[in-house]
């Protein structure tokens, strides 16, 4: 064991040395590496039409930059929630560690945890072993709900029920990815994201991330990851080319090659990029390639053949739409040499990229109508959410909320996002009207707001608002009738909150 540490220590003083010369990645154009321009215009286009919504994109060939856009108010320093796009990190993790000898994949789980682990153990809980994490064939035939009955999440993993034989059923398993977050923190006695930091972010360039905890302070694995679009694509291109960078080889190519190939049957629909087989927390697509990807949209897509990586990020609920849109738009148009340079599409790609932004409010200001509704305050009848008043402002454009006894103020673009940061919370965007505890990563991410606001009928007004670190947004519809206020929020990607309309009112 203290050969190990020493050994763990050694090659984290090494990587420091190899932090990457700049931070940005470099840039090209798009025929100089073998993709016409024309092709990354139809890919907007079509994500634009088809998708609702696509946050940002990043296309890296060849090592470069050829085309990146960001859709306003989401952009390039932001860091996005990664959702389960967090898995192929921990799994990173996870090759790391078996490179130090720390750990082995065939490895017996519940050997890392005997005081966690249940008296009388089943005999597929003995069976149970690191790379059945890995490749989600557990033997459980439902996940484990972490969280709920208990603040200690392993050993509640450790006492969940596994009808299978490990190794033998893949069932996705994000309780699983946890599991391996907690056995690299109790065999490096680091957290998941320290121990990655001087191994893998810091020499690709990559800020030190956020990475959300359990009530213990054991990173979540499965979720819970921030990044920024540049970072996703960073990490893809460290893949594709098989754990080197700037010429170093942080992680061997054998790990890499072992990761992303098909270790498990996920499926046998040759038309679904979920059904081609699963790796150690990386998915088979279809055209010989491989992807992370996470919840309403994240995705690292690795094309090896082109030496293509598309990084983007979304909220969407159609993700195989996006995936999708790459292979008809994109891959057909790549190319292994440069194409001849088409100047009039470069410059509509260039003018296009740089002008995304998700549509506002479509609506109208109306002086009138303000003066009719607004600037009074509203008492709220008794609800779960808490709401005391509201109070319109149309002098500032804002909108004043009395919350749980706080107040909260909320400035509002016409025909744009105003940006600003929350005191607490907003209304509606709890699970299951249960506040996210303020220790909670997710809980200091919901603060960050971009909000839009118009009149949408003559009685009926209306706010968007992104939590432009997610990729959650909420639509507040305010409508004034009889000198009552019903006020309806609609949530979209509130992963675990649903998607339904809520409505509170006010006092008659």
């Amino acid at each position: 064991m203290g050969e190990n540490r020493f050994l763990s220590f050694f090659v984290a003083l090494i990587s420091i040395s190899l932090i990457a010369q700049t931070k940005s990645l470099p840039r090209s154009t798009p025929e100089q590496e073998g993709v016409s321009s024309e092709s990354i215009v139809n890919l907007i286009d079509a994500f634009e039409k088809k998708i609702e919504f696509v946050h940002s994109y990043m296309i890296v060939k060849n090592g470069k930059v050829i085309s990146e856009g960001w859709w306003d108010p989401y952009g390039p320093n932001i860091p996005h929630e990664l959702w389960s796009l967090s898995k192929s990190f921990t799994s990173t993790a996870i090759g790391f560690a078996v490179e130090e000898g720390l750990i082995q994949i065939h490895d017996f789980v519940k050997d890392y945890f005997p005081e966690k682990s249940p008296e009388n153990p089943t005999w597929q809980l003995k069976q149970l072993r690191v790379k059945d994490l890995l490749t989600m064939s557990t033997g459980h035939t439902s996940e484990p709900r972490l969280g709920q009955s208990s603040d200690d999440w392993v050993k509640h993993f450790l006492e969940s029920e596994l009808k299978l034989r490990p190794g033998t059923y893949f069932m996705y398993n994000t309780p699983a990815t946890y599991m391996l977050s907690a056995i690299i923190q109790r065999v490096t006695g680091e957290k998941l994201v320290d121990y990655l930091y001087p191994r893998l972010f810091e020499p690709l360039g990559i800020d030190r991330p956020k990475w959300e905890m359990d009530p213990n302070g054991i990173n979540t694995g499965g979720w819970g990851l921030h990044l920024t679009t540049e970072d996703i694509a960073k990490f893809g291109l460290f893949y594709i080319q098989e754990g080197k960078w700037n010429g170093n080889q942080l992680l061997s190519s054998k790990w890499i090659k072992m990761a992303t190939s098909k270790q498990v049957s996920n499926g046998s629909d040759p038309d679904s990029d979920w059904s081609q087989g699963y790796g150690f927390q990386f998915w088979r697509s279809r055209f010989n390639t491989y992807r992370g990807d996470g919840a309403m949209g994240q995705f690292c897509l690795i094309i090896p053949e082109y030496n293509t990586v598309v990084a983007i990020t979304s909220g969407t609920d159609n993700m195989g739409g996006i995936t999708e849109i790459v292979w008809d738009k994109l891959l057909p148009k790549m190319n292994s040499s440069e194409m001849i340079f088409n100047h009039e599409w470069i410059d509509i790609l260039r003018k296009k990229s740089a002008s995304l932004k998700l549509k506002p409010v479509d609506g109208k200001m109306s002086k009138d109508l303000a003066k009719k509704f607004f600037n009074k305050k509203i008492k709220i009848a008794k609800n779960k959410e808490g709401v005391e008043f509201i109070f319109f402002k149309s002098k500032k454009n804002e909108v004043e909320i009395k919350v749980n006894g706080k107040i909260e103020t909320i400035p509002f673009g016409f025909g744009k996002y105003i940006k600003s940061e929350l005191k607490g919370h907003l209304p509606f965007t709890s699970s299951n009207h249960k506040i996210v505890p303020k220790s909670s990563l997710r809980y200091s991410k919901n603060k960050k707001i971009a909000v839009s606001g118009a009149w949408i009928t003559e009685n009926e007004f209306q706010l968007r608002i992104y939590q432009y670190e997610t990729p959650s947004r909420l639509d507040y519809i305010f409508n004034f009738k009889n000198g009552k206020l019903k006020w309806d929020c609609k949530k979209s990607n509130a992963l675990g909150s649903g998607n339904q309309i809520e409505s509170i009112k006010s006092i008659l």
